[in-house]
């Protein structure tokens, strides 16, 4: 067995049965294209690696082929390796993904000209109707160039897909190996998230004291941008309003942040479109139940105060107030995080959440899950024995997002 066959599918198999062309450009950063084709085989492509001649001498082809378990097409040879992959008829591509991408090749291909293996099968592909997906990597000064901007237009005319490059260093870097393969998995979604817009409302809120210290709760964040990426990769368009949060958010999710319930319920008055044009809305923020009464002004000094008292105050709910600005077809699931002695305890807990607010779903997890990499949740419905699912955070997401897709009309 080839070692690539050993990672195969173990992220997810959402790319089961896709062939992807990945084309290689001469780039410094072709060096990350042996993550690109990795990560996309983790999630069950095949991977048709084509490089330019530049791009042998960054990263040879003996790498590539290791990475992909197939030889990297270099040259077109009488086998017509480009009318093979991603020319008519069975068996070709499903996309083709260009990683790194150069402003050289870029305006080639925009122009028509096909001098190397990589703009030769994107030419091919432009002319089947096959998606194109590409990941820029050049100087900064190549993107302000109107010559090379107005090749850019021209490919996203022809509906070409562009994976936003991360600007540091005075360049426009190649984006994060996990960016290009989401960006991908996007364009190939053709469940029923593809094309919805879906609300992620996540994170904890933090209560101020004083202008310094807040009340809080151990809420990371996770469950909330792990769904919100899974969204993205099953071809939703995903917003996150997140609140605080111990883990990264990727470059590919648009975000708006909060910190505490009022922060939250101006989110609400000044972008009242997103609930309202949202098909789901998703809530697994850890929430304040309470806030503080009387705060206090600039810093409680700790040199002469050596006790202070608080007095909590219970907060308003914030689901019925959701529910209550979305469209009637949306859809709303709620987040429980409830003490239990038993699962059926849990899911009754959730079932009242369901009845009282009218929630379409209800996701419940006991205090343990709060900040863990890993959980236990039982997914509960109105008209379904609850279900049970534990595993990492991330796989619960990809599971979780594609019951909630079955949700929608």
């Amino acid at each position: 067995m080839h070692p690539s066959e050993a990672i195969l599918s173990d992220r997810s198999n959402r790319l089961k049965g896709e062939t992807i062309v990945v084309g290689i450009t001469g780039s410094i950063a072709a060096v990350e294209s042996i993550k690109v084709i990795r990560e996309l085989l983790r999630h069950g492509a095949k991977v048709v690696p084509v490089m330019s001649r530049d791009a042998t001498s960054i990263v040879t082809p003996g790498a590539i082929e290791f990475a992909a378990g197939i030889p990297p097409v270099v040259d077109i040879t009488g086998q017509v390796e480009h009318v093979k992959y991603v020319g008519p008829g069975a068996g070709k591509a499903s996309l083709m993904l260009i990683a790194p991408a150069t402003s050289n090749t870029l305006s080639k291909i925009a122009l028509g000209i096909s001098d190397t293996s990589v703009t030769t099968f994107a030419s091919m592909a432009l002319g089947a109707g096959i998606p194109i997906v590409v990941a820029p990597a050049m100087h900064s000064e190549m993107t302000r160039n109107r010559l090379v901007n107005a090749n850019l237009d021209s490919l996203r005319k022809a509906g070409v897909h562009f994976v936003p490059p991360v600007l540091e260093e005075n360049e426009a870097k190649l984006a994060h190996p996990d960016a290009i393969v989401a960006h991908v998995m996007h364009h190939l979604g053709r469940g029923p998230l593809k094309g919805r817009s879906v609300l992620v409302i996540g994170g904890s809120t933090a209560e101020q004291i004083d202008d310094v210290r807040y009340v809080t709760n151990g809420g990371s964040g996770r469950t909330a941008v792990e769904l919100a990426s899974w969204a993205f990769r099953l071809g939703a368009i995903p917003i996150l309003w997140l609140g605080e949060a111990r883990v990264p958010v990727p470059e590919f999710i648009p975000t708006r942040r909060f910190r505490d319930l009022s922060d939250l319920h101006d989110l609400m008055e000044r972008f009242p479109g997103e609930l309202k044009g949202a098909d789901l809305v998703l809530v697994p923020a850890a929430l304040s139940d309470y806030t503080v009464e009387g705060r206090r002004k600039g810093k409680i000094d700790s040199a002469t105060e050596a006790t202070v008292n608080l007095r909590l105050a219970r907060t308003r709910k914030v689901l019925p107030e959701i529910r209550g600005r979305l469209s009637p077809n949306a859809k709303l699931v709620g987040f429980k995080l409830a003490p239990f002695d038993t699962p059926e305890d849990l899911a009754a807990r959730a079932r009242t959440l369901m009845q009282e607010v009218g929630l379409d779903a209800v996701v419940a997890n006991g205090p343990s899950a709060m900040g863990a990499e890993e959980s236990m949740v039982l997914l509960v419905l109105p008209s379904a024995k609850p279900l049970a699912m534990e595993g990492p955070k991330s796989q619960l997401a990809l599971r979780l997002m594609e019951h909630f897709g079955e949700l929608l009309p």
